[in-house]
């Protein structure tokens, strides 16, 4: 493989033979980062690809969408969109989730001193900061799992600064569990519950319940666009039950706390229930 002190103009070099090697890649700019995103998606107006939580390749002519631009493909290294990028560049990064690879990540002394403690040995790639370790098989990414650690893998990239030593392991349990949080308790906010006689004129209370589990599921089972789902389980609550005054403080509990397990915040749950009720003149 190429040697990382490669000045600048020829990193593409180095980036063909991880491509041909099966590494997909991408030019990163002074400062160790992605270049920005071309012209049509500048400030993300285009959505992000549409969304950068969602995983797969950039569509764009250029290196854009940062980890989601790295490629296999020769003809797009090489392309005259790609000329500028590589002219510029300052190094080489490429995406291990899409090599089937999981870095470890490791900024110092101590935390290379935790990593020799607590993981099994793989192949280790010295960098200017202290070490890279591979592991064969791709996970979530995460930051900060450790102090000094981050794990890159799906939906990042790592610096390419060379092959390093050693066979490289399979990815153990000890590594996927680095990024396993302790649920966070949900906050409820209080919010304004429509008055009414108490009573679910519509069928049996078993009504009331079906409905608030099945808004609950559908904000569970929300691959994408959970705002929008949020906001229309919502909706569609208040509007069966919002005038009949069946609903109460425990079943806006439930609902806050299913959106907030997505990533919802409490502001954005009282936000959504706030405009559903709007939407419904309540």
């Amino acid at each position: 493989m190429t040697d990382p002190t490669l000045i600048r103009g020829e990193h593409l070099s180095a980036a063909l033979a991880l491509a041909a090697s099966g590494v997909p890649v991408l030019p990163l700019r002074a400062g160790k980062v992605p270049f920005g995103n071309c012209r049509p998606c500048t400030g993300n107006t285009c959505g992000g690809r549409p969304n950068m939580k969602t995983p797969g390749p950039c569509t764009c002519l250029a290196p854009c969408h940062g980890w989601a631009a790295a490629t296999t493909d020769s003809n797009i290294l090489n392309s005259r969109e790609w000329e500028r990028a590589w002219l510029g560049a300052a190094g080489v990064a490429y995406h291990p989730g899409r090599a089937g690879l999981t870095v470890v990540d490791l900024d110092n002394e101590d935390a290379i001193a935790w990593a020799r403690a607590a993981l099994p040995g793989t192949r280790i790639v010295r960098t200017t900061r202290g070490e890279h370790w591979l592991y064969r098989g791709a996970m979530q990414s995460a930051n900060a799992v450790r102090p000094g650690i981050d794990v890159k893998s799906l939906m990042s990239y790592a610096r390419w600064v060379g092959p390093g030593a050693g066979a490289i392991a399979a990815l153990p349990d000890t590594v996927r569990a680095l990024i396993v949080r302790e649920p966070t308790p949900a906050r409820h906010v209080a919010v304004s519950v429509p008055a009414g006689g108490g009573r679910c004129p519509h069928r049996t209370p078993a009504y009331l319940e079906r409905g608030i589990t099945m808004a609950e599921q559908r904000i569970t089972e929300a691959a994408s666009a959970v705002h929008a789902t949020v906001f229309g389980a919502f909706l569609a609550v208040l509007a069966t039950h919002g005038r009949c005054g069946c609903l109460t403080d425990a079943h806006t509990a439930r609902l806050f706390a299913a959106a907030q397990a997505k990533g919802e915040s409490p502001r954005h749950c009282a936000d959504a229930w706030t405009n559903a009720l709007s939407r419904l003149g309540m």
